[in-house]
């Protein structure tokens, strides 16, 4: 269905030509998003013809998929304004802004959290609306805005009864108490079952129901900031839970509104935290470059004030960030340095709460990576025997993380038996949670074994991981 536009959408057409991208081929593009979001289109080179010469406006998600389509050729966010498509719903700009105000902050964050999974004001799936792509490009200016100021001045806030209805909400510390234990509760329900388990997912809805009217309410200076944090906290949790369930595009909104809310925390460890996460889904994403720049955004604000522990973490992500770059050097130097910090940390340094997952074995998993993203097995395999020395049920998902990764390592020393053995194991933990990043992993070891396709070994490992690869994530 669309809705008739009065004259041809020059801006569309436009746009299309500095793309490089034919009307054939931008509806293959829009149908294929809205496949990956549930969404069963059947646009034809006939449709973007309508829309470019008639003006004829689609209706649904159809817009914010087309700017989602040249945005992804274009390499960064394409808003609706620029195609000629202002007049759609204009849900998918929530949650990209990064204000410079604190109290637009407030309203930033909490107009994402109303846009809950549910789809409550959507009438749908969120992420089917809110349907633009991941845009590394809409990390630059959240990154440069915290690193040139960190900390807002105050953040205290008074509502009068007119702004509202009855009396305004004072907000006390054991209102943010409960935020923060809810934060604890959903990082181990995450590590033990995925971002996609039922319990994780409760995490948008704490946000809606909890957090938005605490956020909304009145609150003096020193409590306003441990909200502002414990949000962040709740806000970036939601971020990786999304990212780990596959919700780039969902994952980024949330990223971008826990950095605004930790500068108005004056939580500097706890930006670097999020900047940290935002380093490893653009790492992941194959953005190694911006990777590097945000990892090391979170280290250049956090020297002198950052744990020990911390500093590793970050140096850390660095070393991803450079391994997946392909800057082998940089990417040593970096994890060594990690190693360096880690050594120092003591067990009575006041380490953040969020940082409790982070151990030696940590540090060797996410080597391991690094040297498998530069073809290095020998080192591969080093860091992962380090890694997976002491499994443990409080962290499933890393767990099966790493032995996808000792797979790989094995079969590309030319131990397929060995690697085969590595995939069943991971296949059983990948069974057990709902994490779509670990189903990527093993079909990644799958198709690496595909010239073995013929091997019993890869056989019964193909077969062992057949339901996990047809059930959604």
């Amino acid at each position: 269905m669309s809705r008739e536009q009065r004259g041809p959408n020059e801006k569309l057409g436009a746009v299309l030509a500095l793309a490089g991208i034919s009307n054939a081929g931008l509806a293959r593009r829009v149908n294929d998003l809205g496949a990956q979001r549930g969404l069963t289109l059947r646009y034809d080179k006939t449709s973007v013809a309508r829309w470019v010469s008639k003006g004829m406006v689609p209706q649904g998600a159809a817009p914010h998929l087309i700017a989602a389509a040249i945005g992804q050729k274009l390499g960064r966010p394409v808003p609706l304004h620029e195609i000629g498509l202002a007049d759609a719903d204009p849900a998918p700009e929530v949650g990209l802004a990064f204000p410079r105000d604190v109290g637009q902050a407030v309203r930033s964050a909490t107009e994402l959290y109303r846009l809950d999974l549910a789809g409550r004001r959507t009438g749908g799936g969120i992420w089917q609306s809110l349907a633009g792509s991941f845009a590394v490009s809409a990390y630059a200016t959240p990154a440069s805005r915290w690193l040139i100021t960190p900390a807002d001045s105050s953040v205290a806030r008074e509502v009068s009864p007119s702004e509202g209805s009855g009396a305004p909400l004072k907000v006390g510390h054991s209102d943010v108490q409960k935020l923060r234990e809810a934060a604890e509760d959903a990082r181990r329900w995450d590590s033990k079952y995925g971002g996609g388990d039922w319990r994780s997912s409760m995490v948008p809805e704490c946000l809606r129901v909890e957090a938005a009217p605490l956020l909304l309410g009145s609150y003096s200076d020193e409590v306003g900031r441990a909200l502002f944090g414990a949000s962040a906290e709740l806000t970036r949790l939601a971020g990786w839970m999304a990212f780990d369930t596959g919700q780039q595009e969902a994952a980024q909104r949330y990223y971008i509104q826990a950095l605004r809310l930790a500068r108005a925390a004056a939580d500097v460890p706890l930006g670097g935290y999020v900047l940290a996460s935002m380093s490893l889904q653009a790492t992941y994403r194959g953005f190694g470059d911006e990777g590097v720049d945000l990892a090391q955004a979170a280290l250049e604000r956090n020297r002198g004030l950052a744990t020990a522990r911390t500093m590793s973490f970050f140096r850390l992500v660095e070393a991803r960030a450079h391994a997946r770059a392909g800057d082998a050097v940089a990417a040593g130097a970096a994890l060594k340095a990690a190693e360096s910090w880690l050594e120092r940390a003591r067990p009575g340094d006041s380490d953040p709460s969020w940082l409790g997952f982070y151990s030696y074995d940590r540090f060797a998993a996410d080597a391991a990576e690094c040297y498998r993203d530069l073809k290095a097995p020998r080192q591969v395999r080093r860091f992962t025997e380090q890694a997976l020395s002491k499994p443990t049920e409080e962290f499933v998902r890393s767990h099966g993380l790493r032995l996808v990764v000792s797979a790989v390592a094995e079969l590309e020393s030319g131990n397929l038996d060995a690697a085969c053995e590595q995939g069943v194991r991971a296949v059983e933990v990948a069974g057990r949670i709902s994490s779509a990043r670990t189903t990527e992993y093993v079909k990644d070891l799958l198709h690496r074994l595909e010239p073995y396709g013929d091997e019993p070994r890869v056989v019964e490992l193909r077969e062992r991981a057949r339901p996990l690869l047809v059930t959604p994530a």
